[in-house]
């Protein structure tokens, strides 16, 4: 009987562990966006989430890409791509890929993620050398990348007033990350006027990007936190992105 009843518990644990932990989006969701700086739409972005194998575990591939339309290219051309291996056991990343042509920047970085031993490895290109310069980096518990982070945000219950704190680990640092909830408003959208949260990631220490003014996002106000309407600034001025297309979400497009 021993045995039989290890067994069983061994299974169960088992089960447990293997069990996805629920998030609120579905595979295969795409988001899409146009960018505006002015008046003027310069081009556009997507936010996706599709599931993957990374190493063998199951992991929600998260991916984003961002390009200006060819007319804006001669003013200031812009071909980002940034992915995320995300577990969606514990809903950890294991590996960040950032790779950046804004003008005339360049950057390609990766961060490869060992949460076990509390331990990241930073990859940086050098586009002189044509190699990556590795270091090794220590990281708090629970800590996730620059999109991950993102979507784990989505998971919280978002009260106005009440902060968040996430620690995002990119770029060869930690940083503490404090998600401000400042108001609810009524936002015109794709799917109609929906009540959205405004939100704010405002990073402690340095930032990350060379950011000139303050970063603002508003998410429906319910369980999915479909991101809708982005506001920041950037090197050339301020941009607005604006949600234009969704695939696999509990919305309906009225426009």
């Amino acid at each position: 009987m021993k045995v039989k009843f290890y067994t069983i518990f061994f299974f169960l644990i088992l089960m447990v562990n293997l069990t996805a932990m629920e998030v609120p989006f579905g595979e295969g969701e795409k988001l899409t966006f146009t960018i505006k700086y002015g008046l003027v739409s310069a081009g556009e972005a997507t936010l996706e989430a599709k599931s993957s194998v990374y190493q063998g575990s199951p992991v929600w591939h998260l991916s984003t890409k961002a390009k200006t339309y060819p007319f804006f290219d001669k003013i200031y051309k812009v071909r980002d791509s940034v992915e995320s291996w995300w577990d969606k056991n514990n809903l950890q990343p294991y590996k960040f890929s950032k790779n950046l042509q804004e003008g005339h920047y360049r950057q390609h970085r990766v961060h490869i993620y060992d949460h076990s031993s509390l331990n990241s490895t930073y990859k940086k290109w050098s586009f002189k050398n044509q190699v990556f310069e590795n270091s090794e980096m220590e990281i708090p518990p629970g800590t996730q990348d620059l999109l991950s982070a993102f979507y784990l945000v989505r998971t919280k219950n978002l009260q106005v007033g009440k902060p968040i704190m996430v620690n995002i680990t990119a770029d060869g640092r930690n940083m503490p990350t404090e998600i401000l909830v400042h108001r609810k408003e009524q936002q015109k959208t794709i799917f109609g006027n929906i009540e959205c949260l405004v939100i704010e990631p405002k990073l402690k220490g340095e930032a990350i990007f060379k950011q000139s003014g303050r970063i603002l996002i508003w998410v429906t106000n319910d369980a999915y936190k479909i991101p809708v309407r982005l506001e920041s600034k950037i090197t050339i001025g301020s941009f607005v992105a604006t949600l234009k297309n969704a695939e696999q979400v509990p919305y309906k497009i009225q426009i």
